[in-house]
């Protein structure tokens, strides 16, 4: 299975955000037990290609390890050399989605307007973020009357209280962060089984969905 075959199979790409090294390997291990098995740790994070490197290394066979908050080409390239996946970006450099395409890792560039979801797709992005997400689901359903073809990420904005109604209006996978993973508070046996629970809440919810709706 494909990077890519992996992100719209499993759909929800945890965003963790601000953890140290040594604590984003628990994190991400307290994920997978729960069914959330993409992870993406963003680059303003402390030693992130550290971190990056270190979930490739060891958990690679049951979790794929992308970057976040990547900003340029050269961000891209240092993270993909980490091990990283796939390239995301909270806005559209079409640089960086080249550079990310020529080393042949999955590109998801950051985008809102109709036009940016347009010319990040054109350019190659593989599944376009659409960035900050808090508009609502009703924006993604709107979106998808003249872009049925694109494939759309909310995230900002998603918890488990509406990824059915984002799911609903076509999202074909979400990135959740402090929602799921807070990473203010303290890494805790407690903190970790908490995570588990709420992994599950989240899977559980876009998978009964999508059984409700084949049936």
């Amino acid at each position: 299975m494909t990077t890519l075959d992996r992100i719209l199979n499993h759909k929800i790409v945890a965003i963790i955000r601000g953890a140290q090294p040594d604590d984003v390997l628990h994190i991400v291990q307290a994920l997978s037990e729960g069914g959330v098995n993409l992870v993406e740790v963003t680059l303003n994070s402390p030693d992130a290609l550290l971190a990056i490197t270190k979930v490739s290394d060891r958990l690679s066979a049951q979790v794929c390890v992308g970057a976040g908050t990547v900003l340029d080409a050269e961000m891209a390239k240092a993270a993909i050399n980490a091990g990283a996946q796939f390239i995301i970006s909270p806005s559209l450099d079409i640089e960086t989605i080249q550079a990310t395409k020529q080393a042949g890792v999955v590109s998801i560039p950051g985008a809102f307007s109709a036009t940016e979801i347009f010319t990040a797709f054109k350019n190659g992005g593989d599944v376009i973020k659409v960035f900050p997400a808090s508009v609502g689901p009703t924006y993604f359903k709107d979106l998808r009357g003249p872009f049925p073809q694109i494939p759309l990420m909310p995230t900002g904005g998603v918890n488990v209280t509406n990824i059915v109604e984002f799911q609903k209006a076509g999202a074909v996978a979400f990135g959740i962060g402090s929602a799921l993973v807070d990473t203010s508070v303290k890494i805790s046996d407690a903190y970790l089984k908490e995570l588990t629970e709420k992994a599950k809440q989240y899977v559980h919810s876009i998978t009964h969905s999508e059984h409700a709706k084949g049936n």
